[in-house]
């Protein structure tokens, strides 16, 4: 089985380290997992993209990945765009940074119909969390997709985080990561 996940956001939200969380869970769990980005200037921003592979078994492919299983966008505004979800397969699931007030405008977007597509608030949980001027959506969206495909577990997660963080900034990561995971919601078209 080789599981394919694109993330899409903007420069600063986090999409790099959050495909790079995914990936350290996916091997501590005994798969073999690649993660690596995609962007143009490095500058607060611009659009990235990331790219996760997941298999039992070793993998050979380390190119772009351009038709994914799993499309997570963490930025609310270009979770609103049909443009993001390009490429994701028939049978793909999306997972997406949006609020309740915007879930219908989701539901307008032609290229996730028949696929399976879950939504949290990252925007909610980051300002809670972090209580920052810049919002941190990375952790809660490691969260929902973890509960959305039901793997690495979250504790699994958690350790990453923990082995990467320390102190007060560690504690945040778990608290969002644990929102994400308890707050995400299918979508029912």
């Amino acid at each position: 089985m080789l599981l394919e996940i694109k993330w899409i956001g903007r420069g600063g939200q986090g999409v790099v380290l959050a495909n790079q969380v995914f990936a350290t869970a996916a091997i501590r769990e005994g798969k073999y997992s690649q993660a690596f980005p995609e962007f143009g200037p490095e500058r607060s921003g611009a659009p990235v993209k990331g790219y996760t592979r997941i298999a039992d078994s070793p993998i050979e492919d380390h190119s772009i990945i351009y038709e994914p299983d799993i499309i997570v966008v963490i930025d609310p505004r270009l979770s609103l765009e049909a443009e993001s979800y390009s490429g994701v397969k028939e049978e793909g699931i999306a997972v997406v940074n949006v609020t309740e007030k915007r879930v219908n405008d989701i539901k307008k977007i032609d290229a996730l119909r028949g696929r399976k597509v879950f939504y949290v608030d990252a925007w909610k949980i980051s300002n809670e969390v972090f209580k920052s001027t810049k919002p941190i959506f990375n952790t809660p969206m490691i969260g929902a997709l973890a509960k959305a495909l039901g793997e690495p577990k979250r504790t699994t997660l958690e350790e990453v985080i923990k082995d990467r963080f320390k102190g007060s900034v560690a504690e945040q990561n778990l608290t969002a990561i644990k929102l994400g995971f308890e707050e995400v919601k299918k979508l029912e078209f």
